[in-house]
């Protein structure tokens, strides 16, 4: 009877596994590579999400007053102009190109070590000008309510192009951005665009916001969570 009972388990392809020897317990992971272990998962999580969804910054100047003050710091969405692909320039899973008004991360074009923000003020294939401190973009005036001006002296075009500047087109898959503090702002008036493959993420919102060193604990509780316009 139990040759036959063998033999219907083989042909059934099921084997009754041996049991363990009393006492005997599988092995335990020590605690430190448990640790080790979730450290490591966690790592290569926060690298993915840095890389492909949100990313951290802290704002260094104030260019971007009064819409964004030193010491604020935002989460910037990398995915919604599209991932990008690591060693190449393409970019997948995109859910929109940038827009005009859009508050933008990107590498600086004449220094690729330094990121910087601004807001988009003229797309592809757009005439941006600058007359006495007013923007026109395809003839017509264009005006952001973020934008301030502090200083009210108007500097002439010859000097600099602070006030005015231009018309300049807008190359193919590049943008002209400017501060919203449009008088303390080095931006797209000086060193003309950023180009596609140099915008990093769309900045959306405030996460921490201090005022001054971190021990001073000035926080900033009205900016915290706070989306950005």
């Amino acid at each position: 009877m139990a040759e036959q009972h063998e033999k219907q388990s083989v042909a059934s392809g099921i084997l009754d596994a041996a049991p363990a020897p009393a006492g005997q317990q599988p092995p335990k992971k020590s605690i430190v590579r448990e640790y080790a272990e979730s450290i490591i998962i966690a790592v290569v999580l926060a690298l993915i999400i840095r890389a492909f969804v949100v990313q951290a910054f802290k704002i260094p100047s104030g260019s971007m007053e009064d819409t964004l003050l030193i010491g604020d710091h935002l989460l910037v969405s990398k995915f919604i102009y599209g991932t990008k692909v690591p060693f190449s320039d393409k970019r997948v899973l995109k859910i929109r190109d940038p827009k005009r008004g859009d508050v933008i991360v990107f590498v600086y074009p004449e220094d690729p070590r330094k990121d910087f923000i601004k807001r988009v003020i003229g797309l592809p294939g757009d005439v941006v000008e600058g007359k006495d401190k007013q923007v026109y973009v395809n003839g017509q005036l264009y005006v952001t309510p973020q934008a301030v001006h502090k200083e009210k002296e108007i500097i002439p075009k010859e000097q600099n192009p602070r006030d005015t500047f231009g018309p300049v087109v807008v190359p193919a898959d590049s943008y002209f951005v400017m501060g919203d503090n449009r008088d303390r702002s080095y931006d797209s008036r000086f060193w003309k665009f950023v180009t596609r493959d140099q915008i990093k993420g769309l900045a959306f919102i405030k996460y921490w916001s201090i005022d001054g060193p971190w021990y001073k604990f000035n926080i900033r509780w009205r900016n915290i969570g706070r989306l950005i316009d």
